[in-house]
């Protein structure tokens, strides 16, 4: 009990400490920090980050569209709330009381972080003794600086990813029905998560496939029980039920694919390279293929470890990224970063990569500051969202 109650502690530090030094520049309102800008709003840049106060909306009005034209001066469509699925929301409201909506999303983003990085290292103790577990998740915990910034602003990748992680942590200890119901809980969070859906159908095709592939014809019929993967179907089960709550909010079953420029898929693939492109917008670009080299090289060293569960999941959400025109294409990748992270363990473990991760602590930290000073809605009148 002791230990697991350290472990917790451990992860509880290493979750919250970085938020907070990333906080502490606009709590104090300093208006420049090492030379970047950041604005004398304070705690309001935080708040107003992409997508924080879209959330903040679905929390109040429950996606009622006359709510949501009281509440909201955004120059949106109603339908476009569509696109953010409710899970996240639902938490916000449920301590809001307590805190009130802007910090009750940003506690509601710790939480679940905590919950992330717990998965996370749970995940690493299936096969690494405690020290290499908590390095490992050190590492995950502020990298890359994309997701250290999604975690520190109101958003539901923490979430998302979380759930994702612990879904694929029961899965490979083969309690079906846990996986199915975090697997539930990443689709109530976020539209991707049907992808993982489409992962466990790949894995369970590869490791069925390999595992009667020795047995004779006869035993074959008697071996092969697909019962157990049942609970998978939760995923998507719940994805229906969102459409139905959409039906009756929205009058329109199908309102996510109509909420307007939401879906940044588009064919052929690689259409990130097309700088003309809405999202996109600069020609500045070649940092997408080192993401596609690494992922890639990450994804195939998960396979050849026989990691077939990771490496599928991890396939499926890279697939998708090669279909995205999104200048902020790491954010798509989130999902596949812990199994690419545990893929480069080897690297990552190794005493000689340590000053390399100390090295880049400081980018990492002005970076997402100076993102997060950008990446704001712009607001005029906060109390609607109070």
């Amino acid at each position: 009990m002791k230990k697991k109650i350290k472990d917790l502690i451990f992860i509880c530090l290493i979750t919250i400490i970085p938020t907070l030094l990333i906080w502490l520049p606009f709590f104090a309102k300093i208006e420049s920090f090492w030379t970047i800008p950041l604005g004398k709003d304070g705690m309001a840049t935080i708040v107003a980050n992409y997508d924080g106060p879209l959330y903040i909306v679905i929390a109040k009005s429950l996606y009622n569209t006359e709510i949501i034209k009281q509440i909201t001066s955004f120059p949106l469509p109603v339908e476009y709330y569509a696109a953010h699925f409710p899970l996240f929301p639902l938490l916000i409201r449920l301590i809001a009381p307590l805190f009130g909506f802007p910090y009750a999303m940003l506690l509601t983003t710790i939480f679940t972080s905590i919950f992330c990085i717990y998965f996370f290292y749970k995940l690493a103790r299936t096969k690494l003794n405690e020290s290499q577990a908590k390095w490992l998740t050190f590492i995950f915990s502020i990298f890359p600086a994309r997701w250290l910034i999604t975690r520190s602003i109101g958003s539901p990748e923490p979430l998302f990813v979380g759930a994702i992680i612990a879904s694929v942590y029961y899965f490979r200890e083969k309690k079906y029905l846990l996986s199915g119901i975090m697997g539930m809980i990443a689709q109530l969070t976020k539209s991707p998560g049907i992808l993982l859906f489409v992962a466990y159908i790949i894995a369970i095709f590869i490791q069925e496939s390999s595992r009667l592939t020795n047995l004779k014809q006869e035993k074959k019929i008697n071996s092969l029980n697909l019962l157990k993967y049942l609970p998978i179907l939760l995923i998507p089960l719940s994805l229906i039920i969102i459409f139905i709550i959409y039906g009756i909010r929205f009058n329109d079953f199908f309102a996510y694919f109509h909420s307007g420029d939401n879906i940044h898929l588009f064919f052929p693939p690689f259409q990130v390279f097309n700088y003309s492109s809405h999202w996109v917008g600069t020609f500045w670009l070649e940092e997408v293929i080192f993401v596609y080299l690494l992922s890639s090289w990450g994804i195939i060293k998960l396979f050849k470890n026989k990691e077939t569960i990771l490496a599928s999941v991890s396939t499926i959400f890279f697939a998708s990224i090669l279909f995205v025109a999104h200048r902020d294409i790491i954010r798509y990748l989130l999902p596949a970063v812990p199994f690419l992270i545990w893929g480069y363990k080897d690297i990552l473990l190794k005493k000689e990569f340590r000053p390399v991760i100390f090295l880049i602590i400081i980018p990492i930290y002005l970076f997402a500051i100076g993102f997060i000073s950008q990446n704001k809605m712009p607001i005029a009148d906060w109390a609607p969202l109070l």
